[in-house]
């Protein structure tokens, strides 16, 4: 049973754990789980459609029912956090990601995998945002936080890593079931560290939870979600659910304002241009990654190019460099600035989906290796700088809701990626000339961002890590 909960954020000496490593090692075990259970996922969509009899709707469903619950529900994962404590909302989160694992791994039906994806989705919400803000908390000097963000980054890249490779070995061996069970270990060792060595720490600051602004953000989510994945084959439905999502939005973001600093998401954040620079990256960012990854293992197993062990060998190149280029990322951002790496790092990202995209229609799989190699050194320069743009800008009160918001826009971005950039490869007319379509999409909007970090993240608009601005 968890200790008696703390009424305020705790003293920088009274937060740091013990056994400082095993704390990190607790938190990376969370990151490592969700994104291998995203990476394997995305390489088992072929064998899943045609076990449980899916098509290209269900399977963008099956993908994004997980992204779609996470993203709505990470704003109130990061508010309980803050509220009741950073530590119990990691372990619970950390038991509910595994329970929805065992569950996805016994779906029958697509349905039913749907549904347990998006329990898995419910609680990765509890269980990464409060990872991200214990960093915030538990090493609250810039320099230390910037190493253990640098490591936490690099997880994502070493997950992409182990995800295909075991995933492709999973799926050979034991079928598509196997690839959920693979996640298990992470998260039930992560919440077993997690009782042992991570503090406890919350900060409530009169604040409570908003049943009505969540509610609203979840409809304005969900809507766009559909939205994109519906328009191919139902325009009416589709457009019904984007006026839907447009007046939830209107209406969340009234409710906030009227709420101030007790809101959901105080809109104060929103003050700092690095901070909403950081955010508008993030979901751009993901948007092209995870659309290409959904979309490659998908078209290479449907063209018979390549079996699933063969898929995950073929997206190493991503993998490699950017678990390789993580851990530098805080020293590249130190001395040439957080601006160059961040908006550096898009620009790099668009030119490898734009390259995938355009050798698409060739026999060797050289030159999408080459594009997948330049979207990780981009992914592994970006990411640790624009985590660390995010939560420095927030005051340490905010740290669960700053690690809410940039999560948020993470997986917006990726519902986003998945189902616009599917869309675009289905009307396209799938195959090559559909990837090649997608691909170049996503590259273009990796361009697009890049431009747009540019501005928002100019060197003397960026606030120190420590600076702890206004609500």
């Amino acid at each position: 049973m968890l200790p008696p909960m703390q009424t305020q954020t705790l003293p920088a000496a009274a937060t740091a754990p013990r056994h400082s490593r095993l704390a990190l090692l607790a938190l990376c075990l969370a990151v490592l789980a969700a994104q291998i259970d995203t990476a394997v996922v995305n390489l088992a969509t072929r064998a899943i459609g045609a076990d449980l009899h899916a098509g290209l709707d269900a399977l963008q469903w099956i993908i994004d029912s997980y992204n779609l619950v996470y993203a709505a529900l990470l704003l109130t994962g990061g508010l309980l956090a803050d509220l009741h404590g950073r530590r119990r909302l990691f372990a619970i989160g950390a038991a509910v990601f595994t329970a929805a694992s065992l569950l996805c791994a016994a779906a029958p039906s697509a349905p039913a995998l749907i549904l347990a994806r998006a329990l898995a989705g419910s609680g990765a919400a509890l269980l990464i945002p409060a990872s991200l803000s214990l960093i915030r908390v538990v090493w609250p000097g810039s320099a230390e936080r910037a190493r253990a963000l640098g490591i936490w980054a690099a997880c994502n890249g070493l997950a992409m890593a182990i995800g295909p490779t075991l995933g492709g070995l999973l799926i050979g061996h034991a079928g598509w079931r196997g690839v959920f069970l693979a996640v298990v270990p992470f998260s039930a060792a992560a919440l077993a560290l997690a009782l042992i060595c991570l503090p406890e720490s919350s900060d409530p600051q009169d604040r409570h939870f908003d049943g009505s602004a969540q509610l609203l953000g979840a409809l304005a989510l969900g809507g766009l979600a559909y939205a994109a994945i519906q328009s191919h084959t139902s325009p009416a439905a589709a457009l019904a659910a984007f006026l839907i999502a447009l007046a939830s939005l209107a209406l969340f973001l009234r409710e906030e304002k009227r709420r101030g600093s007790a809101a959901l998401v105080p809109l104060g954040l929103f003050r700092s241009r690095p901070f909403c620079g950081a955010c508008a990256a993030t979901a751009g960012m993901t948007f092209g990654m995870y659309g290409a990854l959904f979309l490659l293992p998908l078209a290479w197993q449907v063209a018979g190019r390549f079996d699933a062990v063969q898929t995950g060998l073929a997206l190493m190149p991503m993998a490699l460099v950017f678990v390789t280029v993580s851990p530098c990322s805080a020293a590249v951002a130190a001395r040439y600035g957080s601006r160059v790496a961040t908006a550096g790092g898009l620009a790099i990202i668009g030119t490898g989906l734009l390259l995938i995209g355009a050798s698409a229609h060739l026999a060797s799989v050289l030159p999408a290796g080459f594009g997948l190699a330049l979207t990780g050194l981009g992914m592994g320069l970006a990411t640790g700088p624009l985590m660390g743009a995010a939560i420095g800008a927030a005051p340490a009160a905010r740290a669960g809701t700053a690690s809410a918001l940039i999560n948020v826009a993470r997986m917006v971005g990726a519902t986003a990626g998945v189902a616009l950039l599917g869309t675009v490869y289905a009307i396209a007319g799938g195959g090559v000339e559909g990837l090649r379509a997608a691909m170049a999409a996503g590259g273009a909007v990796q361009v697009a961002c890049a431009a747009g970090t540019w501005v928002a993240m100019k060197e003397k608009a960026v606030l120190p890590p420590d600076h702890e601005p206004g609500p």
